[in-house]
């Protein structure tokens, strides 16, 4: 895809008249040579407005991939890692690809992210490119278990993007992926949920509040800002309650710019 190392027009089709982890499975030797893989440039803004909100002992990449979000945790979390993913294609990459020499240990897990096997046993989840995956309706048990698995006072974080303006031609172009994974949806099973446009900022983060967490939003560095001055890049960063049971609220409450 956009590239002679990438899948082809087949291979593509072929993964999306599948399921979504037989398509992923499928994907996985060359999903790192398609545009789907979270560049460089997000993981290192990530990285850098997450470390001074640590140290971290041990942290979770959800929806994990090939890895790339779990590599930048093994430079932010001192103990262990971990990996979930419910791809077994997906995840075998991802073993060949991260390694580290010592601390932190890094564990691959398969599981739907939706019924996650932990309970209080990280300081630190991130997610990148995942809820696209996700129906609206799915993201209160999504984050009630991602709690779950958070130790108290321990943080869940995700990048998000401004959406582009109808009159940019990737407004058009995202439109019409979701309206044809709707068309095939409605024609084919089983379903291919990937969706770029069925999430609102407004909804993730109501539905983060009600699973307990305190919310804020921290811009990220290199993006720059729209015309109307708000960050295109910004780092949603959940916090659990803290030890005491009370609200784990932000210093300085929820952050917009």
């Amino acid at each position: 895809m956009f590239g002679p190392e990438g899948p082809t027009c087949r291979e593509l089709a072929v993964q999306a008249l599948s399921s979504v982890e037989r398509g992923y499975d499928l994907l996985a030797p060359k999903f790192d040579r398609t545009p789907f893989r979270t560049p460089d440039g997000v993981l290192d803004s990530v990285a850098a407005t997450l470390a001074p909100l640590g140290p971290f002992t041990d942290g979770l990449d959800l929806c994990c991939g090939t890895g790339a979000g779990t590599r930048l945790l093994t430079g932010l979390c001192r103990r262990g890692v971990t990996g979930v993913d419910f791809s077994a294609g997906m995840l075998d990459v991802a073993r060949h690809r991260v390694r580290t020499a010592g601390a932190p240990r890094v564990t691959w897990v398969r599981a739907d992210a939706r019924a996650l096997p932990f309970a209080a046993a990280f300081d630190l989840v991130v997610s990148f490119g995942a809820f696209g995956h996700f129906l609206p309706g799915e993201l209160p048990d999504l984050f009630a278990g991602v709690r779950a698995a958070l130790r108290p006072g321990g943080r869940f974080a995700f990048p998000v993007f401004a959406p582009p303006r109808p009159g940019h031609p990737a407004f058009w172009l995202l439109l019409g992926f979701d309206a044809a994974m709707r068309v095939r949806n409605a024609l084919w099973r089983p379903p291919f949920v990937m969706y770029y446009r069925a999430l609102r900022l407004g909804t993730v983060l109501r539905d983060l509040e009600r699973a307990g967490f305190a919310v804020e939003l921290r811009p990220l560095p290199g993006f720059g800002r729209r015309a109307d001055g708000a960050p295109r890049g910004r780092l949603v960063v959940a916090r659990a309650p803290a030890p005491d049971g009370s609200p784990g609220q932000p210093a300085a409450g929820r952050v917009n710019s």
